[in-house]
């Protein structure tokens, strides 16, 4: 697969593999985020005002950094960020809001690999060889052992099923776009991210003023969900994944996220007591090697 990006590699300081670890953690812990989240607040509220704690906390370092920076460049940080935070995020809690069991909209989310391969090969016309196709469809069936417990059809509507899976399609256009696009691809990535969460500030602030009051929640609760999912989860989730994306293929950092569900289990493991099987254990293993032939076909193109 020919590279998307015509800017310089940055200095390797970290190695690869380190920073898609990281990515792995800091991702799924956004599930637990708004696990714990929901026994405080509405799930939007906590959106909103992880995006705000974010957008305020770093404009003292990117300010100068975003001054300077043309503003076509920065409509198009913000196009990424409403399609990669804002609708990847809403359509994933709006589909359980509606009735998509939680599972099921996980599972939906998690096609993001595949969404993104199917995008760049279809779309954009980028050759992805056998063995990468083939890393994906194992990686989706490890997800498929590690969710088995999890995943039930529900009674939904129809129409609320295409909630997640059209906010996975808007993140996985949003990988493509930072990487294709050149200018966006070589931004420093501290300005990128509070572009992007003042855009879903702005985005999550009108959601949640529909459901009711911006206020904050006065209680402990609700200042640690907000803390954990701002620093955690947009802050690491978001920054490594930007960070993974300059050193790697689409298809190969969207494919890591195939250990996601994993991770998420493993926390809630630890923090609620949730049980965790041998079959997990083993879809895991079934999801680590998908990645690896990914990796392995996408070093080979």
């Amino acid at each position: 697969m020919r590279n998307l990006s015509l800017a310089p590699s940055p200095p390797v300081v970290i190695p690869l593999l380190l920073l898609e670890a990281g990515l792995v953690i800091a991702w799924s812990s956004g599930f637990v985020g708004m696990r714990f989240a929901l026994d405080h607040a509405p799930v939007f509220l906590v959106v909103f005002w992880r995006c705000v704690l974010l957008t305020l906390c770093l404009l003292p370092w990117v300010a100068r950094s975003v001054w300077r920076t043309p503003a076509p460049l920065l409509l198009r940080q913000a196009a990424i960020g409403l399609l990669a935070m804002a609708c990847y995020l809403a359509g994933v809690a709006k589909g359980i809001e509606h009735g998509v069991p939680a599972g099921m909209a996980a599972l939906i989310a998690d096609l993001l690999p595949v969404g993104t391969a199917l995008i760049a090969a279809c779309v954009l016309r980028h050759r992805l060889g056998r063995l990468t196709w083939a890393g994906l469809g194992i990686g989706l069936a490890g997800t498929l052992i590690v969710l088995r417990d999890a995943l039930a059809l529900g009674d939904a509507p129809a129409w609320a099923y295409a909630m997640p899976l059209l906010g996975m399609l808007a993140l996985a256009v949003a990988t493509l776009w930072q990487k294709r696009d050149p200018s966006t691809a070589s931004m420093d990535l501290l300005p990128t991210l509070w572009i992007q969460c003042a855009v879903s500030t702005v985005f999550f602030g009108i959601l949640a003023g529909q459901e009711g009051s911006l206020a904050p929640v006065a209680s402990g609760g609700f200042a640690a969900a907000v803390l954990w999912t701002a620093v955690l989860s947009s802050l690491g989730g978001y920054g490594l994944y930007w960070l993974c994306l300059r050193r790697s293929s689409p298809t190969r950092v969207a494919s890591v996220l195939y250990l996601s569900p994993a991770a998420t289990l493993l926390w809630a493991w630890s923090l609620f007591g949730e049980p965790l099987t041998w079959l997990m254990l083993a879809g895991t293993a079934v999801c680590g090697a998908g990645v690896w032939l990914v990796a392995r076909g996408e070093s080979r193109t």
